[in-house]
C-alpha cells in the first residue's frame, strides 16, 4: 500500500520504473508486451467523468407472413462520417446496432431471395433507441437469365488407367510395393441415413416422456420427476405448466384457505338497558374476538406463449366464501338490535373476479403491448394503496411502451355494495363510479426510481343504505343528515390528482406519495351545509438496506378542518385505500377500525390510517370534513432466515386539528396527541414460497392526552394471526 502510493506520487520512480521496462524488452524481445489501452467503457469509471450519450438500433426482420428471416445483412451508414456496420439477424430475425454516435444514418437491409430494403434518413438522438420492423418482399421466381456464350460440346469420360500387373515369381507376394498393387475396387457411396433415423419426432413438445431416474435407489426427488395433480412443486397441467389443450393454451386452478384471527381491545360505550340497573360507567367492557375464514377458488384460461409475452386473452373467474365470527362483550355491537346479544356467527359467498382479457396489439418486438380487460377484476391505484383498492366491475386498458420504460392504465369502475361482515362483494349496485387513469415511468431522473402520476374521480351518488347488521351507513347518520326522522342523502363528486414513486436512488430506498383532492359534496352532515373539498397528503419512508436488515423512518399527513361549519372542507379522505405504511397491518391504529363513540361513525376505519369520520370505509361515503392526521415512524425488518422476517415499527399519532371532534362530541377542548403505537410481527414461510404462509403480530397503543380526552387513558392492544394455505 506504502510502495505503490509512493510511486503514484513520485514522478521520479515512475520514469526509472519506465526505462527498466524498456531496458528488458530490449535484451528479451517479447518478453514485455505493451498493454492495449484502456476501453471506454473503463474510462468511464473514473469518478465524476461524464459517460458520453449514443444511440441506438434494433428491430426485427419479417417476410409478409411475419415470419422471421435469419441471416439478413442489416447495413447501418452514418452519413456524415461515411462508416457504417453490418449485422446479421439472429433466429428471431432480430438486429441490434448499439453504441451508435448521435447522427443521421442510411439503413439497407439485403437477403437472398428478396427485394433490397433501404431508408435514406434514420435521425438518432442522443440516448435514444429506434426500433424498425422491416419487411421484406420476396423476389419473383424467374430463369436463369442467359449468358450468351456458346454450350460447351459433351466430353466423353476418359477410362481409368489399368494398374501394372506384377511379375509373377520374381517378389514374394508381401513384398510387392503398395503402388503396384492392383486397385481396389471403390465401394458405392452409402445412402445419407433417412430422417426418422436421425430425428425422433415428439408430438408434443411440453409432454416429454422422460426416462425413470433413481441412480442410488434410495429414493425421493430426482430429475425426470412425474408431476402429480395434487403437486404444485413438480411440473403440473393445472398450474399452467403445459398446455391443457392445444400448444398455447393454459389453465391454472388456485385455491386459497385463509384463517384469520384477531384478539383486541378497543373503547366500545356501554349501551342504557336495564341489565345493569344504575351502572354509570360509559365505555364498558372492550375486549372483541373475531374468526374469519376465507376458501377462495380462482378459474383462469389464457392464451399465450411464454412468461415474457403478455397472455393474447384471458378468462378468470374467482368465487370466494367466507364464514366469519365475532364475540364482544357489550351490546348493540354485533347488530342495531340488542336481543341479538354479544356474539354472531355469519356467511357469505361473493365473486372478486369474473373478467375477460384481450390483447388489441403488440406494438413492439420488445413486448410492448396494449390489452383490455373487462368484468369484476383487482387494481391497485399506487404503490401502497393509499386511494383505491379493490375488486369492482368495470373496464381496464393498459399496456406499456418503450421496452416497459412506460406503464399506464385507464380504468373505469361501477361499484358493488360489499357484505358487511366479510368484506366481500354482494351482487347489487350501489350507484358510485370511479375512473382512474395513471401513467408510470423508470429511471424518472434516477435510475432504479419509478414515477407515477394519477387522475382519480369518484362519483358516489346519494343513496340511503342500511348495513348487514342493521346500521345506517350510507348516508353518515351524524349532525344534520338525520331530522325530523327523515334521512337526506347526499352526493360526492371528488378528483384526486396525484404524484406517487417507489425505488432507490444510489443506496436509499424510497417510498412517496402526494395527492390533491379537489370536488364538492352536496350536503356534508357535519358542517350542516353544501361544501367544496381542498385537502392534500403527502406520504415519504426513505430505507437503508444493511445486510439482512432494512432500517427505515417514514411519515404520513393528511389534512384537516379547522372550519367544521364552513363551506370549504379540509379533511383529507380517500375513496378505498388499504395503505400498506408505517407498519402496515401490524400497526394497531391502521389495522384496527375504532368507533367515536355516541356519534355513528367510527374515528378511524379498518385497514385505513385516515381518521376519516366516515360511517364505514366499504359501505359508507368518504367525508372531507375531519381532523386529519400526523404520524412519524421508525422501523426495521430483519429477514432472521431465508423462511422467517420479523417487524419492529413505533408511530407517533397526532390529530392535525381537533374542531371537527370538539363539534361532534360537544366536548372542548380536545387535545391534538393520539398516542404511541408500538407493533411487532413476524412472517413464516416454511417451503420457502408462498404456498404455507403465516403472519402474526402483537400492538399496543399508548394514548395521548388528545386520545384520553374522548376514550380514556386505557391502553388498546390487538393481537392477531393469519394462517394462509395455497395451492
Amino acid at each position: 500500500m506504502h510502495s505503490a502510493s509512493y510511486i503514484h506520487r513520485n514522478g521520479t520512480a515512475l520514469n526509472l520504473l519506465k526505462l527498466l521496462l524498456l531496458i528488458a524488452a530490449a535484451l528479451c524481445p517479447g518478453a514485455v508486451r505493451p498493454q492495449p489501452a484502456q476501453q471506454s467503457t473503463n474510462q468511464q469509471r473514473i469518478p465524476r467523468q461524464v459517460p458520453q450519450q449514443k444511440s441506438a438500433l434494433e428491430g426485427v426482420v419479417r417476410d409478409p407472413t411475419g415470419r422471421a428471416i435469419v441471416g439478413a445483412r442489416v447495413i447501418l451508414r452514418n452519413l456524415k462520417s461515411e462508416t457504417h456496420q453490418e449485422k446479421l439477424t439472429n433466429a428471431e430475425g432480430v438486429f441490434r446496432h448499439l453504441d451508435l454516435p448521435p447522427g443521421t444514418y442510411e439503413l439497407k437491409v439485403v437477403s437472398e431471395g428478396y427485394e433490397e430494403f433501404f431508408e435514406s434518413s434514420l435521425d438518432l438522438k442522443p440516448g435514444e433507441v429506434l426500433i424498425r420492423d422491416v419487411k421484406l418482399t420476396p423476389l419473383p421466381a424467374a430463369a436463369p437469365p442467359p449468358t450468351g456464350l456458346p454450350e460447351l460440346p459433351q466430353m466423353k469420360t476418359a477410362a481409368p488407367p489399368v494398374a501394372a500387373e506384377p511379375i509373377p515369381g520374381k517378389y514374394p507376394e508381401a513384398l510387392q510395393r503398395p503402388d503396384t498393387a492392383p486397385a481396389a475396387a471403390p465401394s458405392p457411396p452409402q445412402p445419407l441415413p433417412s430422417p426418422d433415423q436421425v430425428f425422433h419426432p415428439e408430438p408434443d413438445r411440453w409432454l416429454i416422456t422422460m426416462p425413470d431416474w433413481d441412480r442410488y435407489g434410495t429414493g425421493g426427488e430426482h430429475p425426470y420427476v412425474k408431476g402429480r395433480w395434487w403437486d404444485p412443486f413438480d411440473q403440473n397441467k393445472l398450474k399452467g405448466d403445459v398446455p391443457i389443450f392445444g400448444q398455447r393454451t393454459f389453465f391454472i386452478l388456485t385455491g386459497l384457505s385463509d384463517t384469520f384471527f384477531d384478539g383486541r381491545r378497543l373503547p366500545v360505550p356501554s349501551d342504557v338497558s336495564t341489565a345493569r340497573p344504575g351502572s354509570s360507567e360509559f365505555f364498558g367492557k372492550g375486549e372483541q374476538a373475531f374468526l374469519d375464514q376465507v376458501f377462495l377458488f380462482s378459474f383462469d384460461l389464457f392464451h399465450g406463449d411464454t412468461s415474457f409475452r403478455p397472455v393474447d386473452w384471458r378468462i378468470r373467474v374467482t368465487p370466494a366464501v367466507s364464514l366469519n365470527y365475532l364475540d364482544v362483550r357489550e351490546l348493540g355491537i354485533v347488530n342495531i338490535d340488542v336481543r341479538a346479544g354479544t356474539t354472531r356467527l355469519d356467511s357469505h359467498f361473493g365473486l372478486q373476479e369474473a373478467f375477460a382479457e384481450v390483447k388489441l396489439h403488440d406494438l413492439s418486438p420488445n413486448y410492448d403491448f396494449i390489452s383490455v380487460r373487462a368484468g369484476i377484476q383487482g387494481f391497485n391505484s399506487d404503490f401502497r394503496g393509499f386511494i383505491f383498492v379493490d375488486e369492482q366491475p368495470g373496464v381496464r386498458l393498459f399496456g406499456n411502451l418503450k421496452s416497459n420504460l412506460y406503464q399506464y392504465n385507464v380504468a373505469y369502475f361501477n361499484f358493488l355494495e360489499k357484505n358487511t361482515n366479510s368484506g366481500l362483494n354482494s351482487f347489487a349496485l350501489r350507484n358510485q363510479q370511479v375512473i382512474i387513469a395513471n401513467l408510470y415511468r423508470q429511471d424518472f431522473f434516477f435510475k432504479g426510481y419509478t414515477a407515477q402520476f394519477s387522475v382519480h374521480y369518484n362519483k358516489d351518488d346519494a343513496t340511503i343504505h342500511f348495513d348487514d347488521n342493521g346500521f345506517l351507513v350510507r348516508p353518515a347518520p351524524v349532525g344534520g343528515v338525520v331530522s325530523n326522522n327523515m334521512v337526506r342523502p347526499h352526493s360526492i363528486r371528488a378528483a384526486y390528482l396525484g404524484w406517487t414513486g417507489d425505488g432507490h436512488i444510489g443506496p436509499v430506498n424510497l417510498t412517496h406519495a402526494f395527492y390533491q383532492a379537489l370536488g364538492d359534496d352536496s350536503f356534508n352532515g357535519i358542517a350542516g351545509r353544501r361544501v367544496t373539498i381542498n385537502a392534500q397528503m403527502a406520504a415519504l419512508e426513505l430505507s437503508v438496506d444493511k445486510d439482512w436488515a432494512r432500517f427505515k423512518t417514514s411519515m404520513f399527513y393528511a389534512s384537516g378542518s379547522a372550519n367544521p361549519r364552513g363551506g370549504r372542507a379540509r379533511g383529507f379522505d380517500a375513496i378505498e385505500d388499504f395503505s400498506e405504511f408505517a407498519g402496515g397491518i401490524f400497526s394497531l391504529w391502521n389495522r384496527e377500525g375504532i368507533r367515536l363513540t355516541g356519534a355513528g361513525v367510527t374515528l378511524t376505519p379498518p385497514n385505513s390510517l385516515l381518521p376519516s369520520l366516515r360511517s364505514n370505509k366499504d359501505e359508507g361515503q368518504a367525508n372531507f370534513v375531519n381532523p386529519g392526521i400526523f404520524l412519524a415512524n421508525a422501523g426495521a425488518n430483519f429477514d432472521l432466515t431465508p423462511k422467517l422476517r420479523s417487524f419492529v415499527n413505533v408511530n407517533y399519532l397526532r390529530f392535525e386539528r381537533t374542531e371537527p371532534l370538539e363539534l361532534l362530541l360537544f366536548q372542548a377542548p380536545i387535545r391534538h396527541t393520539i398516542g404511541v403505537d408500538s407493533s411487532i410481527g413476524v412472517r413464516y414461510r416454511p417451503p420457502l414460497t408462498e404456498n404455507i404462509s403465516i403472519t402474526g403480530g402483537a400492538a399496543a397503543l399508548v394514548p395521548g392526552q388528545g386520545f384520553r380526552d374522548i376514550y380514556g387513558s386505557r391502553t388498546l392492544f390487538s393481537l392477531f394471526t393469519d394462517i394462509r394455505f395455497q395451492f
